[in-house]
């Protein structure tokens, strides 16, 4: 079985699964906003994710000579693992729940927002709880450091999308009713936003009238898809609207409040998920009987996704029949007939997905769980697919370009901090 044992490993995998993980929820979105029913994605990804488990168990798990300490997959599976297994399906279940609530999320609040509060929550509570599991084998003067720039990100994030919003609901010729959005808080580099709002004379749903008809004649571009809108288009009222239009998940009115909510919830679940595959590894609560050895890295995994793969299935197939959130209604043969780029696209982000996961575990195994968690500095990578893919801040304010740059900064140093803080993992611990 092939292991990475040594702290420099251990930070490799963990640099790489940040890269893995931050990409894999831009092609949610993606999908989303190209009108693909979500319960259709998150089916192909959950296959997907889940054959990685098991390639990666019976490859990376198979190699080499197992020895009574670590065991080889084929051994493992048949040995008396009961409670460390259960740990690892709770987590598969957490992330399960995590992922699904995030796959709404991104809807409701965008793909920088969502990742940068569900990954600061996890860091916030989800670090803690493995820099204690893991016997403190990582530095608190430097993690905890670390921890607190996450959460100043976070802060920095909400006011960042709350300077979006306005500056979405400035273009869409909309009232903005945001708490930052008082008079006296308006800089000078919201004047081509308000100047923008000011061509519109009334609003209906997200179909402006403008004044004057060479605005008017803009609306044309709304009948097509937004990658099709020329790229100086992004950010403009004609690409949001486009976007709103074409999109799976109608957010309405209360989008804010609900995407609000999901986040808290998406949070809570990755709070828990990465412990819980700690205490699968590494039984810091004494639950195997002596002599039974922990669960290797592999086989975790594949248990972990096991659980994620069939409450996928069961979840979602639900929703095909009965969706939510005004999402139309699919039925299975639909589902099977779904083909195309956007099947191999829901495919390739259950396989990065998959892989990010399985370098974290190995960063984590190596380095300490709660070094690992720097892989939650994700919206460095999820805000650069944000823009690239979507437009995200074009066009914006000078307010929001300000908190978009405080907050990268702030994740750059909080990343920098948590590698900084790996430990070596002692033989046995």
């Amino acid at each position: 079985m092939y292991v990475v044992t040594d702290k420099g490993g251990g930070i490799a995998c963990i640099i790489i699964a940040l890269v893995f993980l931050g990409t894999w929820p831009a092609l949610f979105n993606l999908l989303e906003r190209r009108g693909r029913i979500p319960s259709h994605t998150f089916l192909d990804y959950a296959l997907t994710n889940f054959l990685v488990a098991v390639v990666i168990a019976l490859t990376l798990g198979e190699i080499g000579r197992s020895t009574p300490q670590t065991p080889n997959f084929t051994v493992q599976v048949h040995q008396d693992n009961g409670p460390a297994v259960g740990f690892a399906i709770a987590g598969g279940v957490l992330l399960f729940l995590g992922n699904l609530g995030t796959q709404y999320a991104l809807a409701f609040t965008g793909l920088s927002i969502t990742e940068v509060v569900a990954s600061s929550l996890t860091v916030v509570g989800g670090t803690t709880l493995n820099y204690f599991l893991d016997d403190r084998i990582n530095k608190a003067t430097i993690l905890f450091p670390g921890v607190g720039c996450f959460l100043i990100a976070a802060i920095l994030g909400l006011f960042l999308h709350a300077s979006n919003m306005d500056d979405v609901r400035a273009k869409l010729g909309t009232k903005t009713g945001s708490w930052l959005s008082k008079e006296n808080l308006l800089s000078n580099g919201e004047a081509d936003v308000k100047a923008e709002a000011e061509e519109v004379e009334m609003v209906k749903g997200h179909q402006p009238v403008y004044k004057d008809e060479e605005a008017q004649n803009n609306l044309e571009r709304r009948s097509l898809p937004p990658a099709q809108m020329n790229y100086a288009d992004r950010g403009n009222s004609e690409f949001l609207a486009a976007v709103e239009e074409r999109r799976a998940i109608k957010t309405g009115k209360s989008g804010a409040l609900i995407g609000g909510l999901l986040l808290i919830a998406v949070g809570g679940c990755y709070i828990l998920f990465s412990p819980a595959v700690n205490l699968a590894t590494n039984d810091q609560w004494h639950f195997l009987k002596p002599g039974v050895p922990n669960l290797v890295i592999y086989t975790a995994f594949f248990y972990f996704s096991a659980a994620f793969f069939f409450c996928s299935l069961v979840f979602n197939i639900t929703l095909l029949y009965f969706p939510i959130l005004g999402i139309p209604k699919s039925n299975l043969t639909a589902y099977a007939m779904d083909w195309g780029w956007n099947r191999i696209i829901a495919f390739c982000a259950g396989i990065i997905c998959g892989l990010g996961n399985t370098l974290q575990f190995m960063g984590g195994q190596a380095a300490g769980y709660a070094a690992a968690d720097a892989v939650q500095a994700l919206p460095l990578v999820s805000t650069f697919w944000g823009i690239v893919l979507f437009g995200e801040y074009f066009k914006s304010s000078r307010r929001s370009y300000i908190f978009l740059a405080a907050m990268l900064i702030m994740f750059v140093v909080a990343v920098g901090l948590l590698i900084g803080s790996a430990g070596q993992r002692k033989d046995g611990q």
